[in-house]
């Protein structure tokens, strides 16, 4: 295992915030045994210190993949991810930098190929939000911010990554329930998530031809440090997921089977489409 110094711009706001603080801790332990379904893969996920992004690392290593574990600057949950991927028998390298930079993308994609011998899965899955009830409190800083880290970054690693994947080769992309229901305080974050379903289906029909699957898989409330260290209330936090048919919030590892299923040959007759863990809400597409 190796890492980096951390490359790019660092965020001054406690984001994404460290999920070894975190209480209480998100489920992130696979529930089942593998059956090599990414034997002799590699994966590159980013966002992958904490919350879903470790959540589907340990599931991806359970099912045979060695691991890049690209994350911010949160070093101690970046550890953790690696020594969880490392206890299935796989290899992790975790490297330190801001998605949005599309230098350290590419350096992110050159050393996973040089280091684990190639690149099979990208899982573009880091995010950012800010909550903002009234649209004139988003400073033109945080709107470009957040559209750097949500989008930009997956264009920055697509285009990376894109030399290294051949047929048989996966993307899945992070987006969000907020994309299809709205979300009045995350304004520009909602925003993000529409154009990552766009840029999705765009990419789908841009690659299928060379036998790349391009899906996305779009969370409804998961508990993970993103809301209590992105600036949600206490008030808002006591009753988060409640909303929800099912009426609580999910685990991440109850999301990371849908990553899954889209990274494997399970899912080989899908491309350009979106899975909805989301507690039950029901939304169009």
């Amino acid at each position: 295992m190796s890492e980096t110094e951390t490359i790019g711009m660092i965020h001054e706001d406690g984001l994404p915030g460290h999920e070894s603080q975190l209480e209480p801790k998100p489920d992130w332990e696979p529930r089942y045994p593998g059956s090599g379904r990414l034997a002799g893969k590699v994966a590159l996920i980013t966002g992958a210190d904490s919350g879903i992004g470790r959540a589907v690392a340990a599931l991806f290593a359970r099912e045979g993949a060695d691991i890049a574990v690209c994350y911010l600057c949160e070093h101690d949950d970046a550890q953790k991810t690696c020594e969880i991927v490392e206890a299935e028998g796989r290899r992790a390298i975790r490297i330190a930098g801001d998605v949005g930079e599309k230098d350290f993308c590419t350096q992110a994609v050159e050393r996973t190929v040089a280091e684990l011998g190639g690149l099979d899965v990208l899982v573009n899955n880091a995010g950012e939000q800010h909550p903002d009830k009234n649209i004139e409190d988003i400073t033109e800083e945080q709107l470009k911010r957040t559209f750097q880290t949500n989008i930009f970054g997956m264009f920055y690693m697509v285009q990376a990554a894109r030399k290294h994947l051949s047929e048989g080769s996966a993307i899945v992309n992070c987006t969000s329930v907020t994309m299809y229901q709205g979300s009045s305080e995350l304004l520009d974050y909602s925003a993000t998530k529409g154009a990552i379903t766009a840029f999705t289906r765009s990419l789908s029909e841009n690659l299928i031809e060379h036998g790349i699957r391009v899906n996305a898989v779009a969370p409804g409330p998961i508990w993970t440090p993103l809301n209590p260290m992105g600036g949600a209330t206490p008030e808002k936090l006591k009753d988060f997921g409640k909303s929800t048919p099912i009426g609580r919030p999910g685990q991440p590892n109850e999301v990371a089977p849908s990553f899954l299923f889209l990274a494997c040959e399970d899912s080989s007759y899908m491309s350009g489409q979106v899975l909805h863990p989301n507690g039950g809400t029901i939304v169009n597409g």
